[in-house]
This record gives C-alpha cells, structure tokens and sequence, in this order.
C-alpha cells in the first residue's frame, strides 16, 4: 500500500488552531509582502512557541495569539502565513 506524504498546501498554519492550542512556529509562507515582514518583526520566527488565547467564530476575524510575552490580534489571513511545525 503507498504512503502519502503531506503537501504544501496540507501544511499546518496558525489559522487552523482553536482557542487553547499552541504549537511552534515553523516560518512563514515564502514569498515578500508587507504582513509578512510585519509577523517576523513581531516575532513570528522559526521555533517560537504560540498559542491561542480567543477566536472569533469560525472563519470570522480576529485571533488572538501569544507568541512569548506578547499578546497580538491577528486576521486570519494573517495568520494564515504562519506555519507551525507538525506534531
């Protein structure tokens, strides 16, 4: 029987948490845009831990995220960018 392996797009992003649930960054999605600048200034970096602290109903705005001592609001396509390390 053939094994699957996971693709890109099956990738883990922080979007796809629920409040409670943490996980460590694994980057961001490649590619050059503002957010995603913003999220590496903020500390979204390879290795951080975070966690979910609230969530708007799902698929409504915004999360709120811990990444070390900082609490942040994020929009979903925002945290879309972050992905997390697999279990």
């Amino acid at each position: 029987m053939p094994t699957t392996r996971p693709t890109a797009a099956a990738a883990r992003t922080l979007c796809s948490l629920r409040r409670g649930d943490e996980a460590l960054v694994a980057g961001l999605v490649p590619g050059v845009c503002l957010t995603r600048q913003r999220l590496l200034e903020l500390g979204f970096v390879k290795g951080e831990r975070v966690r979910v602290i609230a969530a708007a109903p799902v698929g409504q705005d915004p999360i709120a995220v811990r990444i070390g001592t900082s609490t942040f609001a994020l929009r979903r396509h925002e945290a879309s960018l972050v992905q997390l390390i697999a279990d």
